[in-house]
């Protein structure tokens, strides 16, 4: 037999004619997943008691109990000793409750002027706040392990692909510094969500405002809000920057996994690029030779997990009128998992990538393969004051030839290359090495080492500022 006829009572039960049923009090509660919200829910109570006492809503001495009492519960949850309870519902009317147990009347005081509405609205935008400075300091830590791993390899040599068939030759550290920038814009777009997050809703109430002589800006700078929203019917509605983080995250998972796509490939016995530290492998339970890059296929599967969470997100702000629902509880776990999500896989690829170890004499050979400087070729022959197109052609004449015989175009001999254009010379050579071809895109953002080298040292400096 259940106890779904059981009731519950509420500290807000003063409307209603008998108490909630027992399981719609489980079934409507978060407490169990907001309560790592109480952080920020305390901080936000303590600049709203000390603005209340300020325009004179509370005394001084009301104040003070207040921010001693709330300063003590948080010892209380620091040290794992708070009770929570469901029956309360949620992290604010637990900590209140608290509160009003350990002070008494001047607890329920604290509630003056604000509503749970804008209060959630208030710690959710305080706790991502400290998600995204935290994200940050993983994104630049990542940065960081990239441009160590592209400065060892600036003249690692490894083929460039192209529909995953070999294309030109590049660097490693060329490659490298590909990752750095898409990290970059990942930086940037977390920089510019936490811009929309750094607003205060407290003050909006319940949707309307209110009648108390409230000061807003001085609770925004208490808070370290940029400053407070300016409608109250949007203050407590608005999600947006919650989908705005999500996407963002969606991104940044999106970037981490095409790396790791990249190296479970590379390190495959069937490309052998790259050597990763047995700490972020392990092995099978049984195939003895087996060693499995598992931290970069765990991270490609949570991407999709993120992907979800962005769609959740959309789908539960669809249909939503103004103002605050309560559909808009089901924000919290799809948002803390996906901070949790981006979080664990940041600092995985921050630990491991300058940890990897590349295996350039496989790089090289690969990039031999293939007829990666057939390119440089036809650009040969432009010089030589042949049209493109005709270029274009007589080299995948020469490529033909060199797939019948096995053999490279560097490979091929002066004369064997003149069968397909009179104009080719012996300096043909220098451009038909994997060195020349690289070097020879000696541009900003090129392959050239030394290009690759200032964009690192650039990046540095970018890095530097921060």
């Amino acid at each position: 037999m259940t106890d779904t006829n059981k009731t519950t009572n509420q500290q807000w039960g003063g409307r209603f004619s008998e108490p909630v049923d027992a399981f719609v009090a489980r079934f409507t509660a978060s407490v169990e997943f907001d309560q790592r919200m109480a952080k920020q829910d305390i901080q936000g109570s303590i600049a709203h008691g000390t603005m209340l006492a300020k325009v004179g809503v509370l005394t001084e001495e009301e104040r003070d109990q207040i921010i001693q009492g709330l300063t003590e519960i948080e010892q209380e949850i620091a040290r794992g000793e708070f009770e929570w309870s469901v029956e309360l519902e949620d992290v604010h009317m637990n900590i209140e409750a608290r509160l009003t147990q350990k002070i008494g009347i001047t607890g329920k005081k604290l509630h003056t002027g604000r509503s749970r509405n804008d209060q959630v609205a208030t710690d959710i935008r305080l706790y991502m706040r400290d998600e995204i400075d935290f994200l940050l300091e993983e994104v630049t830590r990542l940065q960081q392990g990239i441009l160590s791993l592209a400065e060892r390899n600036t003249d690692t040599i490894m083929p460039g692909f192209t529909h995953l068939q070999t294309a030109q030759p590049v660097t490693f550290g060329h490659h490298l510094m590909a990752w750095y920038e898409m990290a970059q814009r990942d930086y940037e777009r977390l920089l510019d969500c936490r811009k929309r997050v750094n607003v205060l809703p407290l003050g909006a109430a319940a949707l309307a405002g209110t009648t108390y002589p409230i000061d807003r800006e001085m609770t925004a700078e208490l808070l370290g809000f940029e400053r407070p929203t300016y409608n109250s019917l949007d203050s407590v509605s608005d999600r947006d920057f919650a989908i705005e983080f999500t996407s963002a995250a969606s991104i940044t998972m999106m970037h981490l996994s095409r790396w790791a796509e990249e190296l479970v490939m590379w390190a495959s016995a069937q490309f052998n690029f790259i050597f990763l530290p047995d700490r972020f492998c392990t092995g099978s339970s049984i195939m003895p030779q087996k060693k499995n890059p598992d931290v970069p296929e765990l991270v490609r599967g949570k991407t999709g997990r993120v992907y979800g969470h962005l769609m959740g997100l959309l789908t539960l702000m669809k249909s939503q009128c103004l103002a605050y629902n309560k559909d808009n509880q089901e924000d919290k776990e799809p948002l803390f998992d996906t901070a949790d999500t981006l979080r664990g896989s940041l600092r995985a690829f921050a630990d491991m990538i300058p940890a990897i170890e590349a295996r350039s004499e496989h790089m090289y050979e690969a990039a031999r393969r293939g007829f990666s400087t057939a390119t440089d070729l036809a650009d040969y022959l432009v010089r030589k004051g042949v049209a493109f197109r005709d270029a274009h052609e007589v080299v995948g004449k020469a490529v033909g030839f060199g797939v019948k015989e096995g053999r490279d175009l560097s490979e091929m001999t002066l004369e064997e290359l003149q069968g397909f254009g009179a104009m080719i010379e012996q300096d043909v050579f220098e451009v038909l090495t994997l060195e020349g071809s690289v070097a020879a895109r000696d541009h900003i953002g090129g392959t050239a080492p030394a290009q690759v080298k200032i964009a690192i040292e650039r990046a540095k400096a970018e890095l530097a500022k921060r």
